[in-house]
């Protein structure tokens, strides 16, 4: 059998820095320099289906990028992701990216598709480089995930107490004879905001328990945590072990 050369729907098109093998029937591996952070190649392979030409990944991106831990398909990332493929004009077919190509558009195909799958890894980066505003989303999908979603009120102030919001509470878990409130820290700021409104319920003598959830506890000034753990009671140093944080739920906190 005489082995595959490459079509001629790419060769010469795209530019140097681009190699392409053929593995398997009209199948090609579209080798080239761009990169995850951790430095491995964006997977691009050129195959013909039913009849047209298409670039896709076989699912690479997304499985590639969820070894971090990152749920690309909810929240401010989701939308980013969307928006990346509506931009470059790019389909997720279940979890596999893909784009339909010919030898008119080949080379503005295949730059789009690395676009949108550069953008897709920057939204996981995103989350990994502390945006507090996905942290903050994070706190809550897991909030939801281990508590019934109708025992928990999120943006808690006192009506009564506080009725400019001035000592919010991220998260008050209902259902107990003392409620639990529940702080998501994920800077300095956030971490004085917790100890000033935990230090505003004790004053006004409001009946509670407190967890507190950091975003990164090492990149908070050790000033501003020793002064919240003065006041706080359990503490989390990262969202990263649920498990841990389900069963803290569970035993200590909806049982009683």
């Amino acid at each position: 059998m005489m082995p595959q050369t490459a079509p001629p729907i790419l060769t010469g098109r795209i530019c140097e820095g681009i190699e392409i093998e053929p593995q398997g029937l009209d199948r090609w591996v579209v080798y080239n320099p761009f990169t995850f952070d951790d430095g491995d190649h964006f997977v691009v392979v050129l195959k013909r289906e039913r009849g047209r030409w298409l670039l896709t990944d076989e699912g690479h991106t997304f499985m590639h990028l969820s070894y971090s831990g990152v749920d690309l398909s909810k929240g401010q990332r989701g939308k980013l992701v969307e928006q990346a493929l509506e931009v470059h004009g790019v389909e997720n077919a279940g979890g596999e990216l893909r784009v339909a190509v010919d030898e008119a558009n080949a080379s503005d195909g295949f730059f789009s598709f690395i676009q949108a799958t550069e953008r897709i890894a920057n939204a996981a980066l995103w989350t990994r480089d502390r945006v507090a505003s996905t942290f903050k989303e994070d706190f809550r999908e897991l909030m939801e995930r281990v508590i019934d979603p109708a025992r928990l009120t999120f943006d808690y102030h006192d009506p009564k107490l506080d009725p400019e919001a001035l000592y919010p509470v991220d998260c008050r878990i209902n259902g107990m004879a003392r409620p639990c409130f529940a702080f998501a820290v994920g800077n300095n700021d956030q971490c004085k905001q917790a100890t000033i409104s935990h230090y505003f319920y004790e004053q006004e003598r409001v009946p509670f328990r407190s967890v507190v959830m950091f975003e990164d506890q090492t990149g908070i000034s050790r000033k501003a945590v020793a002064q919240l753990s003065n006041v706080a009671g359990k503490q989390f140093p990262s969202l990263g072990d649920e498990n841990r944080i389900r069963r803290f739920f569970e035993e200590e906190v909806l049982a009683t």
